[in-house]
């Protein structure tokens, strides 16, 4: 099911050119992105298959004016489960629910400790929240 803000701009979109660009636009829109990666390679890829581009992959480690290529961070999957087992965030449903370069946590945390590592939007309401104050 497509986005309805998604839709919406699709209808703004006339002409062949605007409906490519669209269609490109929703398919790379998904994918997860950071300064490094396999998301790069993905987006670049289907840049690739628009426009004549070049790629070029620089070493980790390697400087560039006063910066140094980072290693690259790919993620697989990532999400909090609530005190039921049910996931309430999850990376699948949006890649933005992970920071980047974020390391693997693999344990059952209380919600202080667990909301000292969540970043949230402090001016907006509070999401329905089902975590439970005990944890096993």
């Amino acid at each position: 099911m497509m986005n309805p803000r998604l839709r919406f701009a699709e209808e703004l979109v006339t002409g062949d050119i605007g409906k490519e660009i669209f269609a490109l636009a929703t398919k790379i829109f998904p994918i997860c992105r950071r300064i490094t990666g396999n998301g790069v390679r993905q987006t670049l890829s289907q840049i690739g298959t628009h426009v004549a581009l070049d790629t070029y992959e620089v070493p980790t480690g390697t400087k560039v004016f006063d910066w140094t290529i980072p290693r690259e961070w790919n993620i697989r999957d990532a999400y909090i489960k609530d005190s039921r087992g049910e996931k309430v965030v999850d990376f699948t449903r949006s890649n933005l629910h992970v920071v980047s370069y974020s390391v693997p946590v693999h344990k059952h945390v209380p919600l202080a400790e667990l909301s000292q590592h969540v970043h949230t939007l402090p001016g907006q309401p509070d999401p329905p929240c089902r975590f439970s104050r005990t944890t096993r």
